[in-house]
């Protein structure tokens, strides 16, 4: 790491700029950053730009073929697929699905799922004028049908477009950490782990290094040397984590990133606590995060185990050839059941028995012992081997892609689980938890998936998993589980942290 960023750097310092510099605040040559970091810079705009074409052509292709599949004549569905080129972006864009200036807007689109709704609902009036106008049989029906073809091919789209962009080296931007610690070296892990953010730390700046700070990467000196390194171009992004530094040098770095335009981030104190937070709230002037106390009244309980029943039964339903070819492929290459029963600690403390589709040989329990020293938990707590020998064949793609667990929506509809919750934990597991806040994620029930599974499944240490669970319990609202339940299957399809 050390010397790709040397080497980086002494690129940079090679190139040949072009000689009409601009000055900034202390005498400071800005030096135009070269190609690829004013690409990286300006990705938020390729990203809106690339999300509106592909909306554009996707409309209009769905649309004229809806047109013609529901009778409407060639010259009329040719007119109906014009007005949608034109109509679905326009409503896209007032609605600001192409305001992607978040890290999160980057790197999925789950965020855009009710603006992109409300814009389907906008959308559907001027096609339903197009159809009413082509002389479509059922204009009515022309009209929804291509409102649901079309939202559901460009939202397909949309990840298409993301996903080639996340691959684009060009577009990721060269991050520099203001800070040293605990903090900055989790988060140095964080966007190591989590590619699709398009993140690569390059360096940190620190007026006062912390001496046990485990991150391979190259001091680049102190806060003082910021200005500098910005004009020189060499970095497109900074987040501040917790540096030991004042407030007035701080604030410094950040007026120095705006100063230079470049995206600068945050770690806000209590970080722990704010997956709950609620809108900023303002006092004189003065901003206010506002947390609120936690409340489980009987109307979010009923509405939470409605969510779980409607979707859990809809689910086996749906995926009972699924479940039936999966117990066959499971039966038929490995002996020993089918399914897999564990004791896990659900809600309140209450033990019941998980169900899993078996994804490991019959004598796994008896080898654990053998196999201790390859843990790849460094807490002891956790037991997770990245090339688990006792897994089988088929075990390992059914791991690869979370489909061991979909009996476990039984559990749900018998009560024992949910959809979305805490990660259930097996016995002892449990018993690790000394701290009195560990216990308030026990108030609801364990869940299929939930943060943990979204963050990073596998890779989350235990503690962080803890966290994440109390972070959810904390904040739990049903709008919260609906984007959890979206961005799990992005998360089990990208595969990451699952062994």
């Amino acid at each position: 790491m050390e010397s790709s960023a040397a080497t980086h750097t002494d690129t940079l310092s090679r190139l040949d700029f072009p000689p009409a510099p601009a000055t900034i605040g202390r005498d400071l040559t800005i030096v135009p950053a070269p190609e690829e970091s004013v690409r990286a810079r300006e990705r938020t705009s390729v990203l809106a730009r690339s999300l509106a074409f592909s909306d554009l052509l996707v409309s209009i292709v769905t649309c004229g073929v809806v047109a013609l599949a529901t009778g409407v004549a060639p010259a009329g569905s040719l007119a109906l697929a014009a007005t949608a080129g034109v109509a679905l972006p326009f409503c896209m864009f007032a609605m600001g699905v192409y305001t992607v200036d978040e890290l999160r807007a980057w790197a999925s689109g789950v965020a855009e799922a009710p603006k992109s709704l409300v814009g389907a609902l906008l959308f559907s009036w001027p096609i339903f004028g197009a159809a009413w106008f082509a002389g479509a049989p059922s204009a009515g029906f022309t009209a929804a049908a291509a409102t649901i073809v079309a939202l559901g091919a460009t939202t397909s789209a949309r990840g298409a477009v993301r996903a080639m962009l996340h691959r684009a080296k060009p577009l990721r931007q060269r991050t520099v950490i203001v800070g040293s610690g605990v903090v900055a070296s989790q988060l140095f892990e964080k966007l190591s782990v989590h590619s699709q953010f398009g993140l690569v730390p390059v360096g940190l700046l620190d007026d006062d290094p912390h001496p046990n700070s485990s991150m391979n990467l190259p001091r680049l000196g102190s806060l003082g040397e910021l200005p500098a390194l910005l004009a020189r171009g060499e970095a497109d992004r900074v987040i501040i984590a917790f540096s030991r530094a004042g407030h007035d040098e701080l604030l410094s770095c950040i007026r120095t990133c705006r100063d230079f335009e470049v995206s600068v981030d945050v770690v806000p104190r209590l970080f722990e606590f704010l997956d709950g937070a609620r809108s900023l709230d303002n006092v004189g002037g003065l901003p206010l995060l506002s947390l609120g106390k936690p409340r489980f009244t009987r109307s979010s309980r009923v509405s939470k185990r409605g969510l779980d029943i409607v979707g859990a039964t809809l689910l086996l339903a749906l995926l009972l050839p699924t479940l039936v070819a999966i117990a066959l492929a499971v039966k038929l290459t490995s002996r020993g059941p089918v399914l897999f029963r564990q004791p896990r600690v659900g809600a309140g403390g209450r033990t019941f028995n998980l169900i899993k589709f078996r994804s490991m040989y019959r004598d796994a329990e008896a080898r654990k012992e053998e196999l201790v020293e390859l843990n790849d938990n460094p807490d002891g707590v956790m037991f997770k081997i990245r090339q688990d020998p006792r897994i089988t064949a088929v075990g390992r793609w059914l791991r690869r892609f979370s489909l061991d667990e979909l009996p476990q929506l039984i559990n749900v509809v018998k009560g024992e689980m949910s959809l979305v919750g805490p990660r259930p934990l097996i016995p002892q597991e449990s018993a690790a938890l000394a701290e009195d806040w560990h216990a308030r994620r026990l108030a609801l029930r364990p869940g299929i998936t939930g943060v943990w599974q979204v963050q990073g499944r596998s890779e989350s240490p235990f503690d962080e998993m803890v966290r994440l669970d109390y972070q959810y319990v904390a904040g739990w609202s049903l709008a919260r589980d609906v984007e959890i339940l979206l961005a799990t299957l992005p998360a089990v399809v990208s595969g990451r942290g699952a062994y």
